[in-house]
């Protein structure tokens, strides 16, 4: 896990380098023909990353994005109305029939369908109109890190090709370099309060929730913590009445217009008694933890879970587990 989390900047790069044409050639046929409707089709670790490349899209381009129940239509076979409606499906494996038959069923009926996955011969890359490779490389261990890095990318250059941004896609070119640099920032003393802990929230907001979403499950998966991701928006109703002294939180403030509000919601909970762990960048003097930035602060996201890789592989390490072989999961998952 840390050898491949630690390798993702590399294979962004190599994403990078392939594949511009066929990009701009869809962002042109988007801005074109502009869809009825928005939906991803995603699970687990790529469904994080379908909630980073919705939130661009709805914040950088306008369009409602929702994400697809897939059940609607691998179980309710439901008579959904989906043509000129855009299907955006993200997958490491290509797969699983609940990604590869929704993805069937939008093309067959009139949508147009992308594919951002890393198998470039699987089912659902054969199924899909647009076919994006990650460029990833095979992804041995279980918990995905360098192919959900390449999904946020490859989600970003798709948000980025459609709006036609140049000097979004310019800052899209520059992160192999700052992936590395966030490699290397210190995140030790996040070991002193989880290697004890039983529980966790992880929080976002706004161009940050994805991470706290992936990070959540990271946790879960390879050092058995029970986390749950919440936006810094609806912490303080249910969720509030969890928070005791000691009650870890791990709050990840990226640049942005939700950033203020979640530093003013970390020095509220240590109030409170919570043993609060501030992600933020180095211009917050509030931080425990520091994040790495990137061109502009929609691209800080993909910074910020590449330091938090590196600590959850040591963190695994530390709890005496092995963050290489989760218990009770495998690499491939396969549900209807």
């Amino acid at each position: 896990m840390l050898k491949e989390a630690c390798s993702s900047g590399e294979f962004v790069a190599a994403q990078l380098s392939q594949d511009r044409e066929r990009l701009v050639e869809l962002g042109q046929y988007l801005r074109a023909t502009p869809p009825s409707s928005v939906v991803t089709i995603a699970r687990g670790s790529s469904d994080h990353a379908a909630n980073y490349a919705a939130y661009l899209i709805m914040a950088r381009l306008g369009h409602i994005v929702a994400s697809l129940p897939m059940s609607l239509i691998t179980l309710n076979q439901a008579p959904l109305h989906v043509k000129n409606a855009l299907a955006i499906a993200i997958s490491q494996s290509g797969q699983s029939p609940d990604v590869v038959q929704p993805i069937n069923y939008f093309r067959e009926n009139g949508a147009t369908t992308v594919a951002l996955v890393n198998d470039a011969n699987s089912p659902l890359a054969q199924g899909a109109q647009w076919t994006m490779p990650l460029h990833a490389g095979p992804e041995l261990s279980v918990a995905a890190t360098k192919s959900f890095i390449t999904s946020l990318v490859a989600g970003a250059r798709l948000a980025g090709h459609w709006q036609n941004d140049p000097a979004f896609l310019a800052g899209i070119e520059e992160l192999p370099q700052v992936l590395h640099t966030a490699t290397q920032l210190d995140w030790s003393n996040a070991l002193d309060v989880l290697v004890p802990a039983q529980r966790i929230m992880v929080v976002g907001r706004g161009i940050s929730f994805s991470v706290a979403l992936e990070s959540a499950l990271k946790f879960k998966e390879t050092s058995v913590i029970q986390a749950e991701a919440f936006s810094g928006a609806e912490i303080k109703h249910g969720p509030m009445a969890l928070i005791d002294d000691g009650y870890p939180l791990l709050i990840f403030a990226t640049r942005g217009p939700a950033q203020a509000g979640l530093i003013a919601l970390a020095e509220e909970m240590r109030g409170r008694g919570a043993n609060v762990l501030l992600a933020a960048p180095a211009d917050v003097k509030e931080r425990n933890l520091t994040l790495a930035t990137t061109a502009t602060p929609d691209l800080d996201p993909i910074a910020a879970i590449q330091s938090f890789y590196v600590m959850a592989a040591h963190l695994s390490v530390a709890r005496g587990l092995d963050p290489d072989k989760p218990r009770h999961l495998s690499k491939v998952t396969k549900t209807n």
